[in-house]
């Protein structure tokens, strides 16, 4: 008896199809996060807390001053620690793309201190965190990173499959289709999209997943107490001009900046940092009565939270400084126009969004958010810059009390950024606006807008002014739907 041959009609096999492709968008949308991730600490005293910027500008002869303090900071904990160092970078590559030659090899440099502290202490537990963009999604192997793991530190790089899909609808067929397929550093054909060498089709097409380890932290124990840096810059040498913003702080917070890296590390194979006899700078007890600033870590969504908390609480008379490498987030936005509506008073400065790298970039979606600002009484300045970034991410609130708040670190205020899809880190201050690193970070804010002592940072909104309404419609659509790269 002859076997029966059953057909399956083509539509229902593109039904079949069609249906595995939604369950993969919406499962990978909305699934749980891993543990750790999306935290709030308690606002715990601080020690030692100050604030540092990288400044790339115009002085009054009209020539490029390049003034760097982050990455000094950065060498000098690496230096002085003997037990520990977590470093957790996004950009840690000598790329450049098409740009000039770079201001400084960040690269290099991070990589030769983390291997001399090594040798010279090597009981030292020293790990490296970092995202797969750094080997272009699996195409390529660092030289860097392989000297590192020769030395005896730990290369842990992040697992981002285990995060939420932003941009979803490309995610769920590229997790049916093409990652079971993997990736090899050997054999590619395609031009490195970041730099020099070649990489294979599967790295163009993870890279389209547009997800990330976008956090920029340091931890090391320093003169017996452990030391943390939350920052916006990147050891990138493609990114070594641009301007960024960083906080140092020592204390019972610097714990919840570790515990947030511990998070990173058990969910992707990393070994576990052991809490027990990790130093502090001071115990609770009576620190409270003696240090006016308070700081809270927050990471992912926690951050989003934080900033419109921190803009719904500002009212007549307190002021607002806002200052963005991208601004897009819908609720945000939101906020900073009732805020305007509400009296308080306004500056934000954003990057025109025109450089990249040495490519030029379409403007958005800075200055489609700016026309929708400046329509709302909101003034809005850009920075001046020359193939670099105004890479900082930064809101100041300062009231009519006497009191200030800052918001820093590594996270634009997109939905990709702020709403638990990249991996993020950023601290929050509160004190008297008196206090240093808040005073100084107003000072900062000051420098830009007002282009202090003749040298330019900021010009006004008319230079960069965009009325297209195409232009409006596709920002809203990309950031809705994570189609971007913001």
């Amino acid at each position: 008896m002859r076997g029966v041959r059953v057909r399956l009609p083509v539509q229902i096999l593109g039904a079949a199809v069609l249906l595995a492709v939604a369950v993969e968008c919406y499962y990978h949308a909305v699934k749980s996060l891993p543990d750790g991730l999306s935290c709030r600490s308690e606002f715990l005293p601080a020690t030692g807390v100050r604030f540092l910027c990288d400044q790339t500008f115009l002085d009054a002869s009209g020539a490029r001053v390049i003034d760097q303090h982050i990455f000094d900071e950065v060498f000098a904990m690496i230096t002085n620690a003997e037990h520990l160092v977590v470093v957790d970078m996004f950009l840690f590559n000598e790329f450049t793309g098409t740009g000039s030659t770079p201001s400084r090899h960040l690269c290099e440099e991070l990589t030769s201190a983390l291997i001399a502290r090594k040798r010279a202490f090597p009981s030292l537990r020293a790990v490296l965190i970092t995202d797969p963009v750094n080997t272009v999604y699996g195409g390529m192997e660092p030289r860097h990173l392989r000297r590192l793991r020769e030395a005896g530190i730990e290369v842990v790089v992040t697992r981002l499959n285990r995060l939420r899909d932003s941009n979803a609808a490309w995610s769920s067929m590229w997790r049916l289709f093409f990652k079971p397929w993997g990736n090899s550093s050997e054999g590619g054909w395609l031009a490195n999209p970041f730099g020099e060498g070649k990489v294979t089709m599967r790295s163009w097409l993870a890279l389209l997943n547009f997800k990330a380890n976008h956090r920029k932290v340091v931890v090391a124990d320093v003169g017996g107490e452990l030391r943390a840096l939350v920052t916006s810059a990147n050891p990138h040498d493609g990114s070594s001009a641009h301007s960024n913003v960083g906080l140092i702080l020592c204390g019972p917070t610097v714990r919840s900046v570790l515990e947030a890296e511990r998070a990173v590390l058990a969910f992707s194979g990393g070994e576990a940092i052991p809490m027990n006899g990790v130093p502090v700078a001071a115990a609770l007890t009576g620190l409270a009565s003696t240090n006016p600033l308070r700081v809270q870590v927050v990471t992912e969504g926690a951050i989003a939270d934080a900033a419109e908390a921190m803009i719904g609480a500002a009212g007549t008379g307190d002021a607002l400084d806002l200052v963005m490498f991208y601004l897009a987030d819908r609720p945000i936005v939101r906020a900073l126009k009732a805020a305007a509506s509400r009296g308080v008073m306004m500056r934000v400065v954003l990057d025109p969004n025109k450089d990249a790298f040495g490519q030029e970039k379409s403007g958005m979606p800075n200055r489609q958010v700016a026309r929708e600002l400046v329509a709302a009484g909101v003034p809005v300045r850009w920075a001046v810059t020359h193939g670099e970034q105004m890479h900082a991410k930064m809101l100041v609130i300062k009231r009519r009390d006497g009191t200030a708040e800052l918001l820093l670190g590594s996270a634009n205020f997109t939905r990709r950024n702020a709403r638990d899809y990249n991996l993020e880190a950023d601290v929050r201050v509160s004190g008297q606006k008196e206090a240093p690193a808040l005073a100084d970070a107003a000072a900062y804010t000051d420098r830009l807008w007002t282009n202090a002592g003749g040298r330019v940072f900021t010009t006004g909104y008319e230079a960069f002014r965009d009325d297209s309404r195409w232009r409006v419609f596709r920002y809203r659509v990309q950031e809705a739907t994570g189609l971007c790269t913001w």
